[in-house]
């Protein structure tokens, strides 16, 4: 599983388990699953995924630039704006 924390300057919208990311990165989407290597991006605009796609658990957020950073299944995403869809 992978924890999660989605932070924006005003809050932190989640805080919790999943086991897919899918990010908006300033190049495309980025995936993310348990074990991914370490990394950092920079995100652009477009939706954050958490879940299978279509489960029933899946939690999607608008985002607005920011990074994403992956370490020992832990993802950090801080953007400059966000809100759950």
């Amino acid at each position: 599983m992978l924890r999660v924390s989605i932070i924006s300057p005003e809050r932190v919208l989640f805080e919790g388990e999943t086991d897919t990311v899918v990010a908006p990165a300033f190049d495309g989407e980025v995936g993310v699953l348990t074990s991914h290597a370490p990394m950092m991006t920079l995100l652009g605009r477009g939706e954050l995924r958490l879940g299978a796609a279509g489960g029933p658990n899946t939690r999607r957020f608008t985002v607005e630039g920011g990074f994403m950073q992956v370490v020992d299944n832990q993802v950090r995403v801080v953007t400059e704006r966000a809100a759950e869809v």
